[in-house]
């Protein structure tokens, strides 16, 4: 609905209260959004800007590139020179794009993989599912910490994350005393046996079958799908499970040992890449929308207010920084978004520079 608030409102005698606190991003970053949140709404009031500067240098530019071999190699070694200096790791600077981000990781991977980093498709699917989607599913919210407990020494995050995903799916109240030390003593007596496996076997795509079947088993897919409205149907429940289950023996190839396992499949040290839609509800310390000419967002449009919200959305996503790249071998600028942003402080860099420059 176009107008759910104003109906909302009209419906409930609602009162609106707008929140005029960012707490993610700091001043610079907040002026840059607030330039675009006009563009959508005129009236738009200003937001008062709570995070905290932590970088020296550019905070916003539009990185300028002649051709698309340019624009990948310079993003990745940009991108590695951060990591080098110790600004940033790997996961902590998503890569945006708007659509096809399966041709994008094409495209890039091997470029990042030459400058020793990882690229990773969030929007690529593992059976059904998207990487991005099963992350944030209430089955990964279960098991992960359950393997964590096996894969390495004491983990308090681990821990208090199996034991409330337990409570909640045994129905243990947080006053039960006899109840939280019956969950306690299961998850013990779980964790140590896990341990023991992944200390005696290596990873191993048979190994890591069976530690998910373990796992699922302890959590227990009648109590699972009891708890969770969204997997009651089969089809839903059995795409999440597929889903991680291939996942997980992905990550099996080429790791160390368990925890290595486990690093890889929550994405530690791999540069994220998703599309904008994506982005929603997340948070990054740096973000490059990467590919911006007109012909690849030719619907990012001031009359296209639905794709706006999205490309502002996501700008909001930055901690720190957003960089905007875009190569002239693709397609033109996006003239109206540059005359928004160049006045608003946002330079316009030539991209063979970012990081000789550094």
């Amino acid at each position: 609905m176009d107008n759910a608030f104003d109906e909302f409102t009209e419906d409930f005698n609602a009162v609106r209260h707008a929140l005029l606190r960012n707490w993610r991003s700091h001043e610079a970053l907040v002026a840059v959004q607030h330039v675009i949140a006009q563009q959508i709404d005129p009236d738009v009031e200003e937001v008062e800007a709570r995070g905290h500067l932590a970088v020296e240098g550019d905070t916003a530019a539009i990185w300028r590139f002649d051709s698309r071999e340019q624009e990948a190699e310079q993003i990745a070694r940009w991108i590695r020179s951060e990591v080098d200096e110790g600004r940033i790791a790997p996961h902590d600077v998503a890569i945006l794009v708007r659509m096809r981000a399966n041709n994008v990781e094409d495209e890039l991977a091997p470029v990042f993989r030459d400058n020793g980093l990882t690229l990773r498709n969030l929007a690529r699917n593992v059976g059904e599912i998207a990487i991005q989607d099963l992350l944030a599913e209430p089955l990964t919210e279960v098991l992960l910490p359950l393997l964590r407990l096996g894969a390495g020494g004491r983990d308090p995050v681990a821990w208090n994350a199996t034991q409330e995903r337990l409570q909640t799916l045994t129905g243990t109240n947080s006053e039960d005393e006899v109840g939280q030390e019956r969950v306690q003593r299961e998850i013990g007596e779980f964790s140590r046996n896990l341990r023991q496996s992944m200390r005696d076997e290596p990873p191993d795509l048979v190994v890591a079958d069976r530690l998910f079947t373990q796992a699922l088993d302890f959590a227990g897919v009648q109590r699972l799908r009891q708890a969770y409205p969204e997997y009651r149907r089969d089809a839903d429940f059995q795409r999440v499970r597929d889903g991680f289950q291939i996942l997980l023996r992905e990550c099996v190839e080429n790791a160390a040992d368990w925890r290595g396992v486990l690093d890889h499949f929550e994405g530690k040290d791999q540069v994220p890449l998703m599309t904008i839609h994506k982005s929603k509800g997340l948070e990054f310390h740096t973000m490059i929308f990467f590919g911006l000419d007109a012909q690849t967002w030719w619907s990012l449009s001031p009359d296209r207010g639905e794709e706006l919200n999205s490309f502002f959305v996501a700008f909001t996503r930055a901690m720190q920084r957003a960089f905007f790249a875009y190569c002239s071998e693709r397609g033109n600028a996006v003239d109206w978004l540059e005359q928004l942003l160049l006045p608003a402080g946002v330079e316009q860099i030539d991209g063979a520079n970012i990081v000789a420059d550094r």
